[in-house]
């Protein structure tokens, strides 16, 4: 089961060829004060796995949160179109950790593993009229840092380096695997 509401992690998940059902978390993705952009993914990330579990305590859930860490600071999702220029123009020339958390739970095996992706994205040093079109054309408001590099969002990029080709999409589907695994569901 995938505890999200996001389109993209749904599409990620279908790769594995498993059955599964969506049920989107009542979580409330506040920062607290204080707590780092990796801190913040990891908790979310739990949170709405294990809301999900209380209400399927038999089912194996999957919850995920992404977060732009910029210096330090989180970028979410921003929601609308003069947010997004702030996000874009914020990350020009800079490099940015997309930290993508994964937490699988089973109420009834008590299984609860968590794990994190930490893609390291570095921008072009972007003009106005870039971020500008780029917005128009892809309208990425439902995406942490503005940014679909599954897209035309690639040519904001100068470099990505991870471990987990699908971590900056949403879902780090190698680390999923192997959580599910662990889990006890097959996958091949």
């Amino acid at each position: 089961m995938l505890g999200s509401t996001s389109r993209y992690r749904r599409e990620l998940l279908t790769r594995l060829r498993i059955p599964f059902s969506v049920t989107a978390p009542d979580v409330d993705e506040t920062p607290a004060p204080g707590e780092s952009p990796r801190e913040l993914a990891l908790r979310l990330a739990l949170a709405k796995a294990k809301a999900v579990a209380a209400l399927h305590p038999e089912a194996v859930v999957i919850g995920s949160d992404q977060v732009a860490d910029l210096a330090g600071q989180p970028l979410g999702k921003p929601g609308e179109h003069d947010r997004a220029v702030q996000q874009l123009r914020q990350m020009r020339g800079q490099t940015v950790i997309f930290q993508t958390a994964l937490a699988v739970v089973c109420l009834a095996t008590n299984f609860e593993q968590v794990d994190l992706a930490e893609v390291k994205v570095v921008f072009r040093d972007l003009s106005d009229d870039e971020i500008e079109n780029y917005l128009q054309a892809e309208k990425p408001y439902d995406c942490a840092g503005s940014a679909k590099s599954e897209g035309l969002g690639i040519a904001l990029l100068e470099s990505i380096d991870n471990d987990d080709p699908t971590a900056l999409v949403g879902l780090p589907l190698i680390r999923t695997a192997r959580l599910l695994r662990q889990a006890g569901v097959k996958l091949l």
